[in-house]
C-alpha cells in the first residue's frame, strides 16, 4: 500500500539521520475507502494526488508548529505492506480525517520510494498559510483563502537518492 508521511525538511533530515520515518505509530494518508467515497472517484492517480494533497496539508500544520523549521512542505511516498497501516475507528467520518491512517511501526526510509518538497518559490505562500492556518480552522474565510494559496503550489519530486541535498547533507 502506498501511503503519504506529511514530514517538514527538519523532519526529513532527522528521517535521514536515523535512517527511519518514524518509530510508529505515526500518521500517514493514502487512498482509504472514505477518500475513495468522498472524492466519488475510480481513478486511481487522481485519488492518489487527493491522498498527497492531504499529506500536504498535514505538512503544513507541522511546519505551523515549529517555528524553526523552513517554511516548505515535504511529504514522502513510500509503501507499506498491507496491514502496517490502519484507519483510526475513532476518527469517524469527520472530512478533515479523510484518507488518515495510522502507520503502526517503524519504516526504513530506504522504503520511501519518493519524495514531494515545495520549490523556494512557494516558501512566502507556505509561511502565510501556516501563519494563518489557526483562524482558517476557526472558519475565518479570508485566513482559509490563504491557506488555500499554498496549496495551489505543486510539491515538486524528488528521487530519494536526491534527500542528501534537499537536507543540506550533499556535496
Amino acid at each position: 500500500m502506498r501511503v503519504y508521511v506529511p514530514l517538514t525538511l527538519s523532519g526529513l533530515a532527522e528521517a535521514y539521520k536515523t535512517g527511519e520515518l518514524g518509530k510508529g505509530p505515526f500518521v500517514a494518508y493514502a487512498v482509504t475507502p472514505a477518500l475513495r467515497e468522498w472524492y466519488l472517484s475510480d481513478d486511481i492517480e487522481e485519488l492518489e494526488y487527493a491522498a498527497l494533497n492531504r499529506a500536504a496539508l498535514a505538512s503544513l500544520r507541522l511546519v505551523a508548529l515549529d517555528p524553526g523549521a523552513p517554511r516548505r512542505r515535504v511529504v514522502v511516498a513510500v509503501d507499506v505492506p498491507d496491514g502496517a497501516a490502519v484507519a483510526d475507528p475513532g476518527l469517524g467520518p469527520d472530512p478533515a480525517s479523510l484518507g488518515e491512517l495510522r502507520v503502526g511501526a517503524a519504516v526504513a526510509l530506504a522504503e520511501a520510494a519518493a519524495v514531494h518538497v515545495d520549490s523556494d518559490e512557494a516558501e512566502a505562500e507556505v509561511t502565510a498559510a501556516a501563519d494563518a492556518l489557526g483562524a482558517a480552522d476557526r472558519g475565518d474565510d479570508d485566513a482559509q483563502f490563504v491557506v488555500d494559496g499554498a496549496a495551489d503550489h505543486e510539491l515538486l519530486w524528488f528521487a530519494t537518492q536526491e534527500i542528501p541535498n534537499l537536507v543540506g547533507f550533499g556535496d
